[in-house]
């Protein structure tokens, strides 16, 4: 089938962007509708790279840190085909060389990892030809496939949604790359030169106005209209005090000041990876400041114009948090950059968002100039101006996902990797965002040292409380753990730890129950479940790591994990206490460090004591059980789990409590070698059986083993 021409669009419609709901009862429309906003944003991508003045500027690396160009001109078609592919939508590849070569960007881990990889680039005509054969590709996707509304994740046209949206992506980040390049490889284009025309060499003084605390809401649900990255999802409220905020974005003049005070030299304006950073790029002041003779230049994405003083400084977020401490030293007052809730309470002061607005209520969506314009231009409520649109601004917050994050399973790294402290969020908006980057409830970061056209405005405010941050747990045994405990059912088989725990619940029916210890814990399950009887668990593992995981729970209320699939393919799972109903029980546990062999004296009194398939894993399984039995009060139970794998790596073979041939040449079983030990102190209850469990390794290994217990109660 081929495109029709009506249907791409021409340059002067490439800037009609309107946001495009996924809802309604018109599908012929809504297909149109889609097909449209495809093709413009097509378009206008490949306009961007019209302003690149010959072959050689696609493949100069300005950024070192950065794939040159002709990988960005080619990716976000390919970005298509991949994950229609991965979907199962589409059964043929255009280009697997390119598709394969073109397909993974780069994060900038660090300001000093430069990626020096060798490509063997392809030329911008063969791009250009893969680009038209994606486009038809996915033109017919679109007039052909079918679909029901509204679309959601489930839906093969949220899978041409993620396309376009990550493509309105890299067309500002893209910008920002073209906007590095030296001035010989760009020329002048009809379209993006259009910049400010208003530019002057004052700029209004800032000051602080306030701002309402208050609770605030975050997050929003799956059935919201508008097209969503996972990290929008969820849900976070939280409670915040009231502040001021700068009436203005800080302006070139503004932060003018701070160069002038020597700030990029002086050590106490800067964090740690702020000062590295600085020595490492020797940097004398902000990036798109260019020095001639005795004159600051200005450099816009074609341009280099004298110095707009009153337009936006655009900064990483380390040079903003430097102006930031400067400001405060200056004014004796915590000035610092809002975090993204204090943004959001700012935001609430934008009367209109997408869908609504008929027309941007700022310098943003392409509805302004093709660059920022000065700092009072657009004023909102309350004498603030540009709470959107004109440069990004900064915050503190590093992002993370809301209570209820989950990936999209087609493209399950967009946001995972960035959850790692050190990303930062950057709210609002520039001059060159337009669909999803436009929207109040859009979440991107960058690693602190990354330029975006972004800047920032500065908020007087509270010290900030530590920050949690929420990494996924990747160290793949502690991982089973985790999911041993809180993750699937597999095969049928009930969830062990929690079975185990009922059970003994069960035996401890007219019983005392003040004291519980769950010994060799791992990663909690029974610990918590326990506590929702007894008024106190101690919870005690050999391993330190496995118990980062429950002590995570009890302190942020979640824990993230990896599980692996096959080679290094993973799924994403994240737990909460609200899930299990843990929140009203959690301060009843203890969890802790400990050798089971040589617990302190202070772990005594117990009315229960669970130990959950240890005893086959300790180097002295004998010392252990005597140990215990001094820890228990009259008439408690000890409960035993294990499957009774005796390994030399973990116990000598001389302190096997059973599995082996006994003198008299008789088979001795571990349950027998428990017994010699226990009898008379104490003495076995009921008969012993075996519980099931299974561990899951990879997607397609798991383990299925028998447990046998047996449960003793302390006679004497």
């Amino acid at each position: 089938m081929l495109i029709q021409t009506a249907q791409i669009p021409t340059l002067s419609e490439l800037l009609i962007t309107k946001t495009i709901l996924l809802n309604g009862d018109n599908k012929t429309a809504k297909r149109q509708e889609i097909l449209e906003y495809f093709h413009n944003t097509f378009s206008l991508y490949e306009s961007l790279f019209d302003c690149l003045n010959g072959e050689d500027a696609y493949y100069i690396r300005a950024n070192q840190l950065r794939h040159p160009l002709i990988f960005y001109y080619g990716h976000t078609a390919v970005f298509f085909i991949n994950k229609l592919k991965v979907a199962g939508l589409i059964q043929e590849r255009i280009d697997p060389v390119l598709e394969s070569m073109l397909a993974v960007g780069v994060d900038e881990m660090s300001w000093d990892d430069l990626d020096e990889s060798n490509y063997n680039w392809p030329s911008p005509a063969k791009v250009k030809a893969y680009r038209d054969q994606a486009r038809q590709v996915i033109d017919c996707f679109i007039h052909e496939t079918s679909f029901e509304l509204p679309i959601n994740w489930e839906n093969p046209f949220w899978i041409i949604m993620m396309g376009i949206e990550h493509e309105r992506i890299h067309l500002e980040t893209s910008s920002v790359l073209i906007r590095e390049l030296p001035l010989e490889y760009v020329k002048s284009h009809v379209l993006w030169d259009n910049i400010c025309p208003t530019a002057s060499m004052t700029a209004p003084i800032n000051k602080l106005l306030p701002v309402s605390g208050g609770l605030i809401s975050l997050g929003k649900r799956k059935d919201n209209p508008i097209y969503g990255w996972d990290n929008e999802y969820g849900k976070h409220t939280e409670k915040i005090a009231h502040f001021k905020a700068s009436q203005y974005l800080v302006s070139n003049k503004e932060f003018l000041a701070f160069v002038e005070a020597d700030g990029y030299h002086i050590r106490r304006y800067w964090c740690e990876e702020g000062w590295g950073w600085v020595q490492f790029r020797h940097a004398e002041r902000p990036v798109y400041w260019a020095k001639n003779d005795t004159k600051y230049m200005y450099r816009t994405m074609l341009q280099c114009i004298d110095m707009p003083w009153n337009w936006p400084v655009e900064v990483n977020c380390l040079e903003a948090k430097a102006f930031c401490r400067w400001k405060s030293e200056q004014t004796g007052k915590i000035i610092r950059l809002p975090t993204e809730a204090e943004w959001y309470k700012l935001r609430e002061l934008v009367s209109v968002d997408q869908p609504d607005w008929q027309q941007a209520p700022g310098n943003i969506n392409l509805e302004g100039t093709m660059s920022p314009c000065p700092v009072d231009c657009h004023e909102f409520h309350d004498g603030f101006f540009d709470i959107i649109g004109n440069v990004w601004q900064w915050t503190e917050t590093p992002i993370d996902g809301y209570k209820g994050f989950s990936v999209h399973p087609v493209y399950d790294d967009f946001s995972t990797p960035t959850f790692d402290g050190k990303h930062n969020l950057i709210k609002g908006g520039c001059w060159i965002s337009t669909g999803n980057y436009a929207i109040k409830d859009s979440r991107y970061a960058f690693r602190r040292h990354f330029y975006q056209h972004a800047g920032f405005r500065y908020i007087e405010g509270s010290p900030l409380p530590e920050q949690i941050i929420n990494k996924y747990e990747d160290d793949q045994i502690v991982s089973q753990y985790i999911e041993f405990h809180y993750g699937d059912v597999y095969f049928g088989v009930p969830n062990f730890p929690l079975t185990c725990a009922q059970l003994c619940i069960e035996l401890m029916s007219g019983r005392n129950t003040e004291k519980a210890l769950d010994i060799g814990c791992a990663s909690g399950r029974a610990s918590f479940e326990l506590a929702k009887t007894f008024q106190h668990v101690d919870a005690i593992d050999f391993s330190a790591r496995l118990i980062q995981a429950p002590v995570n729970l009890q302190k942020n209320g979640m824990q993230r994990y990896t599980i692996q699939d096959e080679g290094e393919l993973v799924t994403y799972k994240e737990i909460s206490l609200e899930k299990f109903g843990y929140e009203s029980i959690k301060s009843k546990v203890n969890f802790m460090q400990g050798d089971a062999c040589n617990l302190s004296d202070k772990f005594r009194g117990y009315d229960l004591v669970f130990a959950g398939n240890l005893i086959d894993r300790l180097y002295d399984p004998a010392k252990f059980l005597k140990l215990i039995m001094h820890r228990l009060r009259l008439g408690g139970l000890l409960v035993l789990t294990s499957p009774y794998t005796w390994l030399e790596e973990y116990t000598e073979r001389n302190n096997w409590l059973g599995g082996f041939k006994a003198e008299t040449g008789e088979s001795f079983t571990t349950l027998e070698g428990i017994s010699n030990i226990m009898h008379p102190t104490f003495e076995l209850v009921g008969e012993t059986r075996d519980i099931p469990f299974v561990i899951r390794e990879t997607r397609r290994k798991f383990q299925h083993t028998l447990a046998e217990i047996s449960v003793w109660e302390k006679r004497y």
